[in-house]
């Protein structure tokens, strides 16, 4: 049975005594609005803490939304969330109020992410991943977990919350789990339910361009640039934001990668008023 907490003082009181007991403590943060990939994560949680607990926090973070982006309609759907984490035998659901997070409002003190949240979303987005990574600073430290699980397809925000928990020693293994994808290729997203019909059959364009992208790999960067762009002209209706080529910890590939290089390819594009990130890695050379 799922436990279902509000308030830090609840949390405390379903974790302390596993904690006691020398239990692990999985964790995995989401937004809510729960889908198959994020049942994957809790899955990958379990595994890794055995019988220890496993916590899902469901918390829609405004610090981390900007002006005109989509807060108020983000959606909100706790009851069906409360059946996945049930189904996945989820232990602590932790369901606070904006309130309960942030008493008294916005924090004096924030997490300064650093120059990885000025690229890629972070160029599009100004501040949102010091939001993100402030909010998962104080989850970190709420949950008190061994071990968090986050999605490859937010693969910069996985990035940014290793090097935080590394940087600022705060004991956490975070683990990327592989995203999770629709039999047509569409990486799951919350926001994919925003998508019309016909909206829906062109989102699947990202996924090809990306594989399209990897098949090129082996003929150098240019050439996987090249066979994305060529996959995502296409079709209409892609405003892309951006498609890039860069080292798996997000930074610039050498001119001339060794062949064989390991590399990912990420991309990030408006359907309409709905915007979507993919990425995948690839090889660079033969």
């Amino acid at each position: 049975m799922t436990a279902i907490a509000s308030t830090r003082d609840d949390l405390a009181k379903l974790l302390d005594p596993a904690r006691r007991d020398g239990a692990s403590v999985g964790f995995v943060p989401t937004m809510g609005a729960l889908h198959d990939g994020h049942a994957s994560l809790m899955r990958v949680a379990r595994e890794r803490v055995g019988d220890g607990p496993v916590v899902v926090s469901i918390f829609v973070n405004p610090l981390q939304f900007g002006a005109g982006e989509d807060l108020d309609r983000y959606p909100r759907t706790l009851e069906a969330d409360l059946e996945v984490c049930e189904r996945e035998g989820v232990d602590v659901v932790f369901a606070p109020s904006v309130d309960e997070v942030y008493p008294g409002g916005d924090p004096q003190v924030t997490v300064a992410p650093g120059p990885l949240a000025d690229v890629l979303e972070g160029a599009t987005r100004p501040g949102h991943f010091g939001g993100v990574l402030t909010v998962v600073a104080k989850l970190f430290g709420l949950v008190k977990p061994d071990v968090a699980v986050f999605g490859e397809k937010d693969y910069q925000q996985l990035a940014l919350i290793r090097r935080m928990s590394a940087d600022l020693c705060l004991g956490v293994d975070v683990v990327g789990a592989p995203t999770q994808r629709e039999p047509d290729g569409l990486a799951l997203s919350s926001r994919n339910r925003y998508l019309s019909p016909e909206q829906r059959e062109v989102a699947t364009t990202l996924s090809r361009a990306l594989r399209a992208a990897q098949r090129e790999a082996v003929h150098g960067v240019d050439a996987a640039l090249a066979a994305a762009h060529a996959e995502l002209n296409r079709v209409t209706g892609v405003e892309l934001d951006y498609v890039e080529i860069t080292d798996p910890a997000l930074a610039p590939l050498p001119e001339t990668p060794a062949p064989g290089s390991e590399a990912r390819i990420l991309v990030a594009a408006k359907l309409g008023t709905t915007r979507l990130i993919d990425n995948m890695s690839l090889r660079v050379g033969r």
